[in-house]
């Protein structure tokens, strides 16, 4: 699915270069890798506050505690999301409340996130699910009407650009109150083991979330709250930035293998190739095909071909046994419920060459058309 490999041979020198750096100068926590991998960050994001982390779960979990959340609160997301997103709501012991995503973007509902508030909402967390920006500009519409938080599940959506209606471009992530990611390897950025950051305009949610990351102390063994043990080591942030340099250039990379894939998937019948918004780029996390046809077949037969494919993901989070005490039944969420029983992701990555995303397609093709439904 992914050649970290390929990608590590062309940066081989600045990668090892600053692996060694990290060793000879023995600043393994903390380093000035990690300082300045924060602020280079923050500069390509355009926002105020880069606080990195150890992993993408932890920056979600962090960034509801910074936001004074309180046991019973509730949580707006969606479904259709990896574990993670639902995973630190119920282990801050808020109540996640499911809102279904469209059928084209696999977003976030805006149409039907209004209905789920109440008294007792506290955020938003819209899911950047694949590489695509959820519709940011009518979430903050929403959001500011009601005075919730929305904090960014940003892990899949690194370098996405926004459009917002005024004209002005924004990076997914910065837009919410405070956005998230991770550098788990395969992302599109992404380190050699865990790490995650969140990045805010807010200054005071900066110095909140800088204080929890550190097990709640603004000034060594002084505890002003609660906190957590959360930070990117300086190996990952100097793995990290000579990846970051390089982020433009490896998303226009996934764009032309999903224009290649999209060339030659598109009218394939019972195929649907990946939808894309006018105020949001795609930089292809995954490309996830929707397959309205014996999708485990073709997955079984691509893998008889040695080639790779994912299905992220196949149970929604309402219907997985850990989050069946939230009280959601099979139907709740229809278009979830779809979606997971037709996604498909094929190899996406930067090494992608001709040969291969050729090889690819063309055994899609040549299954689908060997295995149409026949229609009487």
């Amino acid at each position: 699915m992914v050649d970290l490999l390929g990608q590590y041979e062309k940066i081989k020198t600045e990668v090892d270069g600053g692996i060694q750096d990290v060793i000879n100068s023995t600043e393994f926590i903390n380093g000035s890798a990690v300082k300045n991998f924060s602020k280079e960050l923050a500069a390509y994001l355009g926002v105020n506050h880069v606080i990195p982390c150890a992993n993408g779960t932890d920056a979600l979990q962090i960034a509801l505690m910074a936001i004074g959340c309180q046991p019973g609160d509730e949580i707006i997301t969606t479904p259709f999301t990896f574990v993670a997103t639902v995973e630190v709501i119920a282990l801050l012991k808020l109540k996640p409340v499911f809102v279904d995503v469209d059928e084209h973007t696999f977003n976030i509902d805006i149409n039907k996130i209004a209905e789920k508030i109440t008294p007792a909402t506290k955020a938003i967390i819209p899911v950047h699910l694949f590489g695509q920006c959820a519709p940011m500009e009518e979430i903050m519409a929403i959001a500011d009407q009601h005075q919730l938080y929305v904090i960014e599940d940003n892990a899949q959506a690194i370098g996405c650009n926004y459009t917002m209606r005024d004209g002005s471009i924004k990076k997914a992530g910065t837009i919410g109150h405070i956005g998230t990611t991770s550098f788990y390897p395969t992302k599109n950025l992404g380190g050699y083991g865990d790490g995650g950051a969140l990045f805010t305009n807010n200054d005071e949610l900066a110095q909140q979330i800088k204080i929890i990351c550190d097990h709640g102390s603004s000034r060594k063994y002084y505890y002003d709250t609660i906190g957590v043990n959360s930070r990117l080591d300086s190996l990952q942030a100097a793995i990290l930035r000579p990846k970051l340099k390089r982020l433009d250039e490896y998303n226009t990379l996934r764009r032309h293998a999903a224009n290649y894939y999209n060339t030659k998937l598109q009218h394939l019948p019972g195929i649907k190739t990946p939808a894309t918004t006018s105020e949001s780029d795609h930089v292809y996390h995954q490309y996830t095909l929707r397959v309205e046809h014996n999708r485990d077949g073709l997955k079984e037969y691509l893998l008889s071909k040695s080639i790779p494919s994912m299905i992220y993901y196949p149970v929604p989070l309402h219907l997985s046994s850990a989050y069946k005490k939230y009280g959601y039944d099979a139907g709740d969420f229809p278009v979830s419920e779809l979606l997971a029983a037709q996604v498909l992701s094929l190899p996406m990555h930067t090494e992608l060459d001709a040969e291969q995303m050729d090889y690819i397609t063309t055994h899609v093709a040549e299954f689908i058309h060997q295995h149409q439904p026949v229609t009487l």
